[in-house]
């Protein structure tokens, strides 16, 4: 008999059907999963299961391997996964096998579970099956957002958003732009979207480093040099002005740039000409300046290594990147797109990240940004041997809490519910009320996080004298 939804309401989205023909196992089950705030169908039966299936959006199924007419759990697992592919399948049985599980397994069953089902055994279990089916949806999102992209300028956030409509607004001019921002924040990327923005598109757009070269050597790869203007200097050799003329020239780390040269650079801003290295004739060249920088000019300027009348010319439109660290909803978005690169160069098949793996990804503070970012995909991607990423195989995983900076003392003849109470409030000050890194810090699931918090708000909060910190005395226990 279909009894039908739960009346329970609940934030809790995850959609299950229970199918099993004892009705006190299935009113047990489904007691437990109400209580845990999950969405709810029963039935008796594999086709009212099937049917109802195909009709709406069910995320998990829990039925009984043996079940009465022709179709016993394994067909309706193979069934259900026809009809809903993304479906996931928990088996329960009073007659568990190794044969039977592996049987179960091998046709793509999430977990099996033997009777009689244990609450903490079930909760468990559907808990990691709808956790599995979220981070699926969240990596088949990702990818849906990235095949939509345009630009190579990844974002989800508010704050790249600004960043690529001044974009869309400046590429088509012919104004000098200046970009600045923290190193691997993507001043490159956002040179590029300028010049493909522009009427200059289908014209070069050359680079530069202005700190990967020595002054003389940068002069001259800058305007290029005559024969004979130095010693080597064996043929006349075009600049990069002459080599970008009527497209862009990209000037990474102008605040590297000596004073001498400086001076230079402004002429050609000003006038659009200059001189080979050891020439005599004036060249002309129509080219667009995009600089960039991670240096505060206006402080350079006050300490006399940067040119005020250069500055105000490059800076006719300033453009400042944020660090990754102010713009984490662009992160899952860009790990996707890297670990998308990555695959196909090591040619892997991987979906996505790990929960555990995409939360340590967006708590980590990046201080060499998109780049670090990049970097730590990449390496990701040569250790993983799945198809999704695991925690593990990220660099440096939980840096910020690998040694705690208190621990929880206790003396023999504490009460539990102390212990667990003060056990929880230090995880929660270390990760400054970051509930789900406290839960996997304690090693508990979020659910079971939030439950024990309800708990001990019912209780009387009483001062214990026999919890201290490690830094006040060393006790016999610590934990």
């Amino acid at each position: 008999m279909f009894v039908g939804i739960c009346p329970m309401a609940t934030s809790n989205t995850t959609r299950l059907i229970i199918v099993e023909d004892n009705p006190d196992n299935r009113e047990a089950m489904a007691y437990i999963l109400r209580g845990a705030g999950y969405k709810l169908l029963e039935t008796d039966n594999a086709e009212k299961a099937i049917e109802r299936i195909s009709e709406q959006d069910i995320d998990i199924l829990i039925s009984d391997l043996r079940l009465p007419g022709s179709i016993d759990g394994i067909e309706l697992l193979k069934r259900a996964k026809t009809v809903e592919p993304e479906i996931e399948v928990i088996l329960t049985t009073a007659y568990g096998t190794i044969e039977i599980a592996v049987e179960a397994l091998k046709e793509d069953a999430y977990d099996f579970i033997t009777k009689p089902v244990r609450k903490p055994q079930l909760l468990r279990s559907v808990e990691r099956a709808a956790e599995k089916q979220r981070l699926a949806r969240e990596n088949r999102a990702l990818r849906s957002q990235l095949d939509r992209k345009g630009t190579r300028i990844i974002h989800a956030g508010d704050a790249m958003r600004k960043i690529v409509q001044m974009v869309e607004q400046v590429g088509p001019s012919e104004a000098t732009v200046l970009i600045t921002g923290e190193s691997g924040t993507g001043k490159e990327v956002v040179a590029e979207a300028i010049h493909a923005a522009s009427p200059r598109r289908d014209r070069p757009l050359i680079k530069i480093s202005c700190a990967a070269l020595p002054d003389t050597l940068l002069e001259s790869e800058l305007f290029g040099y005559e024969r004979g203007a130095f010693t080597g200097a064996g043929a006349r050799k075009e600049g990069r002005f002459e080599l970008a003329n009527g497209g862009t020239l990209f000037l990474d780390e102008i605040g590297e740039v000596t004073p001498g040269l400086q001076v230079k650079l402004l002429r050609v801003l000003q006038d659009g000409k200059f001189e080979r290295l050891g020439g005599t004739r004036t060249i002309d060249t129509d080219v667009r300046i995009v600089a960039a920088t991670n240096k505060d000019l206006q402080r350079e300027i006050a300490e006399h290594r940067f040119r005020e009348d250069l500055f105000y010319r490059l800076n006719v439109v300033d453009i400042h990147l944020p660090p990754l660290r102010e713009r984490t909803d662009d992160i899952p978005l860009l790990a996707m797109y890297f670990l998308k690169i990555y695959a196909e160069k090591n040619k892997k098949d991987i979906d996505g990240f790990s929960q555990d793996a995409m939360h340590w990804l967006i708590s980590y503070g990046w201080p060499g940004n998109v780049r670090e970012l990049e970097n730590a995909v990449e390496r990701a991607v040569i250790f993983t041997n799945t198809r999704i990423v695991p925690l593990s195989v990220l660099p440096n995983v939980l840096p910020a809490f690998s040694e705690s900076p208190h621990a929880l003392t206790f003396k023999i003849g504490m009460h539990w519910h102390d212990l667990e109470r003060r056990a929880i409030e230090i995880a929660l000050a270390h990760t400054r009320g970051d509930k789900p890194l406290a839960a996997r810090l304690l090693g508990i699931a979020t659910r079971t996080l939030y439950r024990h918090l309800e708990e001990h708000e019912q209780e009387p909060k009483q001062d214990s004298p026999v919890i201290e910190d490690r830094q006040a005395m060393a006790a016999p226990n610590t934990v």
